[in-house]
């Protein structure tokens, strides 16, 4: 029922910009991610969805390169991931917003930009990176004293300031109200045109037609890679939270008979 070759939305000839090969985390006793493999385009948004525990934040952290793996490879820009020379090339926004309470937005920006290795252009880029966010009227103004979704916003100008090739970000709406959440995902929409590549996780389906591709996880399984088109086409269902339950219910169908 469900397509999900991980070449086949790739384009004759493009190199991937993430490539995942066999990988397998084991925390404990219990196997994280088993066996997954997926090759992801350049330049595209990629919905990383599934339900809390399926294994999206353990397939981005292997993917930044902070993840200890059991087996398998994974490949960002043609290097290992977590190669040093990939740190200003990928961009990395956690579930928990990265900033320090204490400091101004703008110099919370301006010291990303410094470990980012950006210069004397630090200043300069961190204005820019807060412009991009919406928060060029509170960059003077204390982390601390933001509230939860400009803080979002703050993390994900920190991860902007270096103009990364491969954006991952984990859960970045989670909170957030309706309009935010609206607006944040346009601007995923403008960096994906401008060449840059996105992985953004979610347990929210609804958030799926706003992803090119999609990558459905469960209990450390890779679903599908797949399109919100394909995924309609394949089950029959309109809604996606339908559809992605239809996935489970025909992936678990086999161990049931």
């Amino acid at each position: 029922m469900m397509s999900s070759s991980h070449d086949e939305l790739l384009a004759d000839g493009v190199q991937p910009a993430v490539s995942v090969e066999h990988l397998t985390v084991v925390r404990g006793a219990r196997t994280a991610l088993d066996d997954v493999t997926v090759r992801i385009a350049p330049g595209t948004i990629t919905g990383v969805l599934g339900p809390s525990g399926c294994g999206k934040t353990t397939l981005i952290r292997s993917i930044v390169g902070t993840q200890l793996i059991a087996k398998g490879t994974v490949t960002v820009l043609g290097r290992p991931a977590g190669s040093a020379d990939l740190r200003h090339r990928v961009g990395y926004v956690t579930q928990n917003a990265t900033v320090y309470e204490d400091l101004r937005v703008v110099d919370d920006v301006r010291y990303f930009a410094s470990l980012y290795g950006t210069g004397a252009d630090a200043a300069d880029a961190a204005d820019e990176a807060i412009t991009n966010v919406g928060l060029a009227d509170h960059r003077t103004a204390l982390c601390g004293n933001l509230s939860g979704g400009q803080r979002t916003r703050v993390s994900l100008a920190c991860a902007l300031v270096a103009h990364p090739e491969v954006l991952v970000l984990d859960e970045p709406t989670v909170g957030l109200d309706p309009v935010l959440r609206v607006d944040l995902w346009a601007q995923f929409r403008q960096l994906a045109s401008r060449g840059t590549t996105l992985l953004v996780s979610s347990h929210v389906m609804d958030e799926a037609d706003h992803c090119g591709d999609l990558l459905l996880l469960r209990e450390g399984r890779l679903l599908a890679h797949t399109t919100p088109a394909r995924l309609r086409e394949d089950t029959g269902c309109q809604s996606l939270e339908e559809a992605f339950l239809s996935v489970i219910r025909h992936s678990t169908a086999p161990a049931l008979g």
